[in-house]
């Protein structure tokens, strides 16, 4: 058994794959067992994410999660910010450029609305919950945005770990409400076509939520809207410590 943990232990990326591969499976398992897949496995695995990470700072005191475990240290590599943003950016390769242009001022009012709506309810929530600096009420908008553009923000602004930490919640609630809501909302919106699939990514934005309440919904329909919520993420990113936190400031006074 020790011979075993420490081969797993110096090829951790790959072990990394290994155990991403089995939670994705047991998810879906659970997804098509326990709810006939309306509630979706990639909701399911963010969730058992969770547990597990929750768990592995419980076990070893650490910051990091799971990946404070020596045998699941690969997992701090393959979930860094490199192999992620290879993952969020290469979602839109699939997309019909014909399709695309057929967005046009919808797509781009969309992106605009959701970035702006999203900023100002996350910003609210955190006065409302005595952040009323405009750093944090910056830092807890963008991660109202997106789970990526709150950090960017905060670490931008110097926000304290613990709103960063805060922001990223809000944005991991995001994600599975998205997740779970898109397949029970999209007859009544109308979300059937890649048209509307983009204008659903800029409006919502959480790039994993929107990939995955679509592929629950159609799967045709995942390239469109994580394109133009891959947009809306670096949008958010550059919004988020510039234009977002001016206009707060200009607000909060302080």
């Amino acid at each position: 058994m020790e011979m075993i943990t420490e081969i797993l232990s110096k090829n951790g990326l790959v072990f990394a794959f290994v155990v991403v591969g089995v939670v994705m499976w047991v998810s879906y398992q659970i997804s098509d067992r326990l709810s006939a897949g309306r509630l979706h496995g990639s909701a399911v695995a963010i969730i058992i994410g969770l547990v597990l990470a929750w768990w592995g700072g419980l076990a070893t005191g650490g910051s990091k999660g799971l990946a404070d475990v020596p045998l699941f240290a690969g997992i701090g590599l393959m979930g860094g910010a490199m192999l992620r943003d290879l993952a969020i950016v290469s979602t839109a390769y699939g997309v019909d450029i014909r399709e695309i242009r057929k967005a046009g001022a919808a797509g781009v009012v969309a992106l605009a609305l959701g970035i702006v709506v999203s900023f100002a309810v996350g910003a609210l929530v955190a006065a409302a919950f005595g952040y009323t600096d405009a750093v944090s009420m910056a830092t807890i908008g963008g991660g109202a945005a997106t789970y990526i553009v709150g950090p960017v923000t905060g670490t931008a602004l110097g926000a304290s770990s613990d709103v960063i930490a805060l922001s990223v919640a809000a944005g991991l609630l995001k994600a599975v409400l998205v997740m779970i809501g898109t397949p029970l909302v999209a007859p009544l919106i109308g979300l059937n076509n890649p048209k509307s699939a983009m204008a659903y990514g800029g409006l919502m934005g959480t790039t994993s939520g929107v990939a995955g309440g679509l592929a629950a919904t159609d799967k045709r329909l995942v390239p469109y809207g994580a394109m133009t919520a891959t947009f809306y993420t670096g949008l958010g990113c550059l919004m988020g410590p510039s234009v977002m936190y001016l206009a707060l400031l200009a607000i909060t006074g302080g």
